[in-house]
């Protein structure tokens, strides 16, 4: 290996931070960006758009874009075989890693999409899994992911509308959260847990600091809870001319 293949001078002007997520977008080859994570010992280099790796597996976006054809021409006879399971793995680790980039750089509508693209795969896989601890080794990972993106579009939403719109995203997050418990038979496991609890936390310190009341659709939850039917009706009609 020669002196010019060698990555040392990237390495001393780029220290490694074992406190914080270091993470850069630079401008490569023929003009191209990408985004860049120091870890221990190395970088990760990661494509802003498609496959964080930059392959086409197959010809295909990404090896999940790959599955989905494979899946349709085959119907009901597709099952996951052991290798496509690895190259799941390996999809998986990709898109975390830009996801959690996406987030330090308060890129937060990619950091939703990079959640979503890992959802659906998850979906995917629980569709076609061939073992069943197999599938409970990745679903366990399913309210991280979601935290990841109730975060995420909650932080966007602050950005581009306005705080009260960030803590509705946070409530329906928190309801998607806790229907996996209760899928799974942990429901009485959720408001301990750690992440529900940074979600509660993100919501109440948003009504705190930007003044935000009890938003339209929790007023309406009270209402049909305290069984005001009339001002709930009231309420609706509000919500739809919010959203028209």
């Amino acid at each position: 290996m020669s002196d010019s293949e060698h990555i040392d001078d990237v390495l001393r002007g780029w220290p490694y931070d074992p406190a914080n997520l270091s993470v850069r977008i630079v401008n490569g080859i023929e003009g191209r960006d990408v985004l860049q994570m120091r870890i221990d010992m190395g970088i990760l280099q990661l494509e802003l758009a498609g496959r964080p790796d930059g392959t086409r597996p197959e010809g295909c976006e990404t090896f999940f874009a790959f599955l989905q054809k494979k899946a349709v021409k085959l119907g009901d006879e597709f099952e996951l075989t052991e290798e496509q399971c690895n190259e799941i793995d390996r999809e998986f680790v990709q898109y975390y890693h830009r996801r959690i980039c996406w987030l330090r750089l308060q890129q937060y509508r990619k950091a939703v999409a990079d959640a979503d693209h890992t959802l659906e795969l998850m979906n995917f896989t629980k569709e076609y899994s061939p073992d069943e601890q197999w599938t409970i080794t990745h679903e366990q990972y399913r309210p991280f992911v979601m935290f990841h993106r109730t975060q995420a579009l909650a932080l966007a939403e602050l950005e581009e509308k306005n705080a009260e719109a960030a803590v509705e995203t946070i409530n329906r997050g928190l309801d998607e959260i806790r229907e996996i418990f209760v899928e799974y038979e942990a429901d009485d496991q959720f408001e301990e847990d750690e992440l529900v609890q940074r979600l509660q936390e993100l919501r109440e310190t948003l009504r705190k600091e930007y003044d935000v009341g009890r938003t339209l659709h929790e007023r309406l939850a009270d209402a049909v809870a305290a069984e005001q039917y009339e001002l709930a009706a009231k309420l609706r009609d509000e919500l739809t001319n919010r959203r028209s």
